[in-house]
């Protein structure tokens, strides 16, 4: 097989959360672009007619979507219990769907505390776990999250996402160190300062938004096709070989 054929993911299926905009709308079209059908799950997604659903289908590639509420475990588990039901087999996993809630972290309440650590990190364990031990029994697949810069980070004013990611930046780790030689691949991306809605407020903000420019080698924001590269390549066969890590994607920021 040469390089080229090794990102050829015709005839797998990518299950991509948090695909309705931003992010893990890119993802999901980058993995259609390189041959997967994508299974769409977020809490405001439609079940038909999507934006994202309309630019993956132009490609010649199968969508499915499903709502669920990544706060809340019943409506987490019925959404795995239907698409399981609903689906042969998943082949990536893309666990993309987040949150971010700013408050100083002396007037953090706990109801913003719970609800991120519910989305970032309890939901993200649960679907790697539960289609994870399809893709063991298979002894193939690929489970990619979502991390950020504040993985390595502690931020300003958003303890409860740093926590979280913080978190899947070990969880990564320790389910790679188990299902590493079982033929799962699990690793990480995570995203610079990209022009996303949940970046709005520091893009709105002239001091941060010149202090975060003047940080980035790259000079801009990131913006979400950024994406497509990194998550189609960890998706891969080129990637087999690859276990544990988060790839950077930040414009040169952490190196700095």
């Amino acid at each position: 097989m040469n390089v080229v054929q090794q990102f050829d993911l015709s005839g797998k299926t990518a299950l991509v959360s948090g695909c309705n905009r931003g992010i893990g709308m890119a993802m999901a079209i980058g993995l259609a672009e390189a041959g997967a059908d994508i299974i769409g799950v977020s809490g405001s997604l439609e079940i038909s007619g999507s934006a994202v659903e309309k630019e993956v289908v132009k490609l010649g590639r199968k969508f499915k979507a499903y709502q669920a509420d990544f706060s809340d475990r019943d409506s987490l588990y019925a959404f795995i219990h239907q698409a399981k039901k609903e689906n042969d087999k998943i082949d990536i996993l893309v666990n993309n769907a987040g949150t971010i809630m700013r408050k100083p972290a002396a007037e953090h309440p706990d109801e913003f505390w719970d609800k991120v650590i519910a989305i970032n990190l309890d939901s993200q364990f649960i679907m790697a776990r539960e289609f994870g031990k399809d893709m063991l029994s298979r002894n193939e697949g690929k489970i990619i999250f979502t991390c950020s810069l504040l993985s390595f980070q502690g931020g300003i004013t958003v303890p409860g996402y740093a926590a979280s990611k913080g978190a899947l930046a070990s969880l990564i780790k320790a389910l790679a160190n188990e299902w590493a030689a079982r033929g799962v691949n699990v690793n990480g991306i995570a995203p610079g300062y990209i022009a996303t809605d949940n970046t709005k407020a520091l893009q709105d903000d002239p001091d941060r938004n010149k202090s975060i420019l003047a940080r980035i080698p790259a000079g801009r924001w990131g913006q979400p096709a950024d994406f497509k590269g990194p998550v189609v390549f960890l998706a891969s066969k080129a990637a087999d070989y690859i276990q544990g890590t988060i790839l950077t994607v930040d414009g040169g920021w952490m190196g700095r």
